[in-house]
């Protein structure tokens, strides 16, 4: 029988790249970098402008988070198109598109004077960032053979790595002196730069022998009633007490119940157009090899785990370290230097090596050891110091998972299915993380809920209803998938409340000597309840992160095991020459 039209190697790949210049390779590199600072940098500066953004335009709590869910959903929604569009089109005319609509819809982000509008153009600025990852990561596939491939796709990850550290000071600075409107004005210049590069010293970047055919829109069409129903239910789907506080619904509701069956309808339909279409968006014959079948696995199972630091160690930060919102931000920097470190360094050592699957096991060995140390050793008097060490060993773990999953998945399809690949591994990705953030953020409002009504009953019992209330309406309720809790636990003000209050009952009382005293006992009681309540906060908090570390400890031990059965191919040295473009 003939073998299957999807290889599982391709020994003669490297004919089909042509040898480019030294110029044209630094150009091209140049403006796919600077292409993918800006989508990447975007999405943690306007995170920053967020509070600005809210009380300028007085958007509502429950149409708040849809600053952020346009962009992911319609991100997420075209970067399948984008990539099967940069392998008909070429490279240089889907990056130059992306660039031009990321650009529009920062331009009118920064001209709205409604939320609506600005909802609805954050999703045009989603729709080109797609683009821009996308074709970024298949620019290295173009420009270089696949044993070199892995320290040039490292530098894309350190852009990504590094805008989360520059975009909340950048956000910040550019918020408070300018004002929010130049978070997107900042955009164009930079954009500009970046099209003139791709536009004028970028080769057209066209992998060769693919014939002029028409992009699968009925695909398309069924991949955004697959994809946007489900996004969508992920990031608003809650639990039952984040639904009391407002904002989204309940896991349970009509409403996320039939976004999920929408979804699953869509992705039936989806599945059942691409068997039959003749340029499918996402040609299902490529899952029939392990590696890239695998590969994508595993990818989506550590994107489920990508986000899981960032998004909850703030929270420990402020309500049991005591760190502002601010400076918790900042403890995120060396996760971030760590994650640049490992994107950088594993890139370098798969380009010696030759090998890849060897650092992939490697790399979550160190991410399991990483949420095992965070998982069993957080306690309530951890300081930042010893905090920020330990998210050291989880960043450099994670680092390597960008680039070479990327390449591994790039090197077992042909040059002609590159765009696809690519396209692939960032949209599994960018699954995984969301679905990520919403099971974790279960596992975290469902832990830090059941702990504090436990520990704090136990704080505050033997004292009378009024004083039980007031430390009640102190403490802090769950904000769920890493959105912040709605008050810090300030001891030292609930005290000076409750001195007041009993001061007033002393005056009242002063005639009679057991009365007094009775009431100053009763303060000594309340004042020791409001120490034990500050720690029962803080051991629940403790808890909650620690089992959002436990969680993802056993899903890097899934992704680790995926990884074992994934096929490791050689990586190509050497190309044959041909004339430049």
């Amino acid at each position: 029988m003939a073998p299957s039209a999807a290889p599982t190697s391709f020994e003669a790949a490297p004919a089909a790249f042509p040898a480019f210049t030294r110029a044209q390779k630094v150009f091209t590199m140049l403006g796919a970098l600077l292409g993918l600072l800006l989508a990447a940098l975007d999405q943690t500066i306007v995170a920053t402008a967020g509070p600005s953004i809210q009380a300028d335009l007085g958007i509502s709590p429950a149409l708040y988070p849809w600053l952020t869910t346009a962009y992911l959903v319609a991100s997420t929604m075209m970067v399948p198109v984008w990539g099967k569009l940069s392998d008909l089109l070429g490279r240089r005319a889907v990056l130059a598109a992306g660039i031009i609509v990321f650009l529009l819809g920062s331009f009118l982000c920064g001209v709205s004077r409604s939320t609506v509008s600005l909802i609805l153009f954050r999703a045009v600025q989603g729709l080109g960032s797609a683009a821009l990852f996308t074709g970024a990561l298949s620019v290295v596939a173009d420009l270089f053979p696949p044993r070199e491939r892995g320290k040039y796709q490292g530098l894309f990850g350190a852009v990504f790595g590094l805008s989360s550290v520059v975009g909340p000071l950048a956000g910040g600075f550019i918020t408070d002196r300018l004002g929010w409107h130049w978070v997107f004005f900042i955009n164009l210049p930079v954009g500009a730069v970046a099209l003139s590069l791709v536009l004028l010293r970028m080769p057209r970047l066209r992998p060769e022998g693919i014939p002029r055919g028409k992009l699968d829109l009925v695909g398309a069409v069924l991949l955004a009633l697959a994809v946007v129903p489900l996004l969508l239910a992920l990031s608003l789907g809650r639990g039952a007490e984040q639904v009391a506080h407002g904002g989204g619904w309940a896991w349970s509701s009509w409403q996320v119940l039939g976004m999920f069956a929408l979804a699953a309808v869509g992705t039936a339909l989806f599945i059942r157009e691409e068997r039959r279409a003749h340029e499918p968006l996402l040609d299902l014959k490529l899952f029939r090899q392990k590696t890239f079948a695998l590969g994508n696995v595993a990818v989506f199972i550590i994107g489920a785990v990508f986000l899981s630091g960032v998004v909850f160690l703030p929270l420990f930060m402020v309500n049991v370290v005591g760190l502002s919102a601010t400076h918790s931000g900042l403890t995120l920097t060396p996760l971030t230097l760590g994650v640049v470190a490992g994107n950088v360094l594993s890139g370098q050592l798969v380009s010696r090596l030759g090998h890849y699957k060897v650092l992939m096991l490697g790399s979550l060995v160190l991410l399991m050891v990483g949420f095992s140390v965070m998982g069993f050793t957080l306690t309530p008097d951890s300081t930042q110091a010893e905090v920020t060490v330990k998210m050291v060993l989880v960043g450099v773990g994670l680092g390597p998972s960008i680039p070479l999953y990327t390449l591994a998945i790039q090197n077992a399809v042909s040059p002609q299915q590159i765009g696809v690949a690519t396209s692939a591994a960032t949209f599994f990705r960018q699954l995984g993380m969301t679905l990520g953030v919403a099971l974790m953020g279960a596992v975290f409002a469902t832990t830090l809920s059941h702990e504090m009504g436990t520990r704090v009953a136990q704080a505050t019992e033997g004292l009378p209803p009024h004083l039980r209330a007031e430390l009640a309406s102190a403490t802090p309720g769950a904000g769920g998938e890493g959105g912040s809790a709605r008050t810090v636990f300030q001891a030292e003000e609930v005290k000076q409340r409750v001195r007041g209050e009993l001061e007033a009952e002393r005056q009242r009382v002063k005639a009679s000597d057991d009365a007094v005293a009775r009431v100053d006992a009763q303060e000594r009681s309340a004042l020791e309840a409001v120490d034990r309540t500050s720690r029962a906060l803080k051991e629940s908090f403790t808890r909650a992160v620690s089992a959002v570390y436990h969680c993802a400890l056993f899903v890097a031990l899934l992704a680790f095991l995926v990884t074992l059965r994934l096929p490791e191919q050689p990586l190509q040295r050497g190309r044959k020459p041909a004339p430049s473009e």
